[in-house]
């Protein structure tokens, strides 16, 4: 089986834009293995958010494939589309999109409560455990505009994780955080990617989400301008380096 998690061949994205139609993307072939701890990062309106939307089925492709597992997206039902977003894929915004009206334990236990797989005292078990992880164990009865950006987008992960999604797409995670906030963000995050063997993709243009990345992909007017292979070594890739010293 192929070790990609996601493989995009050939994808363009347009846009109606009046009469005219705008090019969002230019057939983009780009793939990314489990595990991978990657950023896409380029300028605002380069196409980040374009890719984490057609990789997260929240879009598709005007043309082209994006396959998830090995299997084209294109092809599934809405209620297949509805189910890998609810059991495999976490979404982390960067304007949080937290329900005010319910307690941070509320929230975070909204994805379970859509799976119908637990019943009230499991889901509560998870919930708690996912708070104690990212450092919120205090504030489950607390509502999100109690707590800083930084709590909120601890909420806001623990939402992500709580399902133990095999992906996470985050779109600038760090955009509302001041920069030691954001920082112990990643690092939280880069401490689940590796216990966890979550593969974290993330958004950005922030040069700390960069630094901590595995793997940068530069994206420049809807163009892959370096797809982060050979440009710099991942953390433990041995055989990566044999084979960019081969190629």
């Amino acid at each position: 089986m192929s070790g990609h998690i996601v493989e995009l061949r050939g994808v363009i994205k347009d846009y109606p834009l009046g009469k005219v139609s705008v090019r969002a993307l230019h057939g983009i072939d780009l793939s990314f293995d489990r595990g991978e701890f990657a950023s896409i990062a380029g300028p605002s309106g380069s196409g980040k958010t374009t890719l984490l939307n057609l990789i997260g089925c929240v879009d598709v492709p005007s043309e082209g494939t994006v396959l998830m597992n090995g299997r084209s997206t294109g092809e599934l039902s809405d209620r297949e589309l509805t189910e890998l977003r609810l059991f495999n894929l976490g979404f982390i915004f960067q304007s949080f999109n937290l329900v005010p009206v319910l307690t941070v334990a509320q929230n975070v236990e909204l994805p379970l409560l859509l799976q119908h797989k637990m019943t009230g005292s499991e889901r509560h078990a998870q919930v708690v455990a996912m708070l104690e992880r990212v450092g919120l164990g205090k504030y489950v009865n607390h509502r999100p505009t109690e707590l800083s950006g930084g709590q909120r987008q601890r909420v806001a992960i623990a939402r992500a994780l709580v399902t133990k999604p095999k992906l996470v797409l985050a779109d600038e995670p760090t955009a509302n955080l001041d920069s030691v906030t954001g920082n112990s963000i990643l690092q939280l995050m880069r401490e689940l990617n590796q216990t966890e063997g979550t593969t974290f993709l993330f958004s950005t243009h922030d040069a700390a989400v960069m630094k901590l990345a595995s793997r940068v992909i530069r994206v420049h007017d809807g163009r892959i301008v370096d797809d982060g292979h050979g440009a710099r070594p991942s953390a433990d890739t041995n055989a990566d380096r044999a084979a960019a010293a081969h190629a």
